[in-house]
């Protein structure tokens, strides 16, 4: 399985739009060749280099088998019309809030899991849910990493 953005490349810098300090919009993502037997998937951005914790910019799930992308900026709100739905972020909003790192670089990576079924959880689930509920049923997950600084 593969996870690409025509926004950015790997490693690469993310670009200003998809930042707090831009417009704060979730960038585009796009997938292929998911293994055999893919039901849903689910999406994790994280930042392992907040000063406290890993911290959760964005959750998606039950996305149908069906769905290989997502355009920019998906709204904020619990249920997507490809029928996926999202989570709460570490900021305690549903949905995508981008990259604001209060110094330095700090790496942000989209992980992509491919799933034997849907989570059936609600709207609003935390990042402990989702990886509770996935939990047996990961078939393959991937990921895409880009960077950002205050200033890039």
């Amino acid at each position: 399985m593969q996870l690409q953005s025509p926004a950015f490349l790997a490693g690469n810098t993310i670009p200003l739009k998809y930042t707090c300090d831009g417009d704060n919009a979730s960038p585009p993502l796009n997938w292929e060749n998911p293994p055999n037997g893919t039901s849903s998937y689910a999406l994790i951005v994280e930042d392992p280099d907040s000063p406290k914790q890993t911290f959760t910019h964005w959750i998606v799930y039950d996305l149908p088998f069906t769905v290989k992308c997502l355009p920019e900026g998906v709204a904020n709100k619990p249920t997507m019309p490809n029928g996926g739905k999202q989570g709460k972020n570490d900021f305690g909003k549903l949905g995508f809030f981008g990259p604001c790192p209060p110094e330095e670089t700090h790496r942000y990576f989209f992980k992509l899991y491919a799933l034997a079924h849907p989570l059936f959880l609600a709207p609003g689930a935390s990042k402990e849910e989702v990886v509770k509920a996935m939990e047996g049923h990961v078939l393959e997950s991937v990921e895409l990493m880009g960077v950002y600084s205050k200033g890039d």
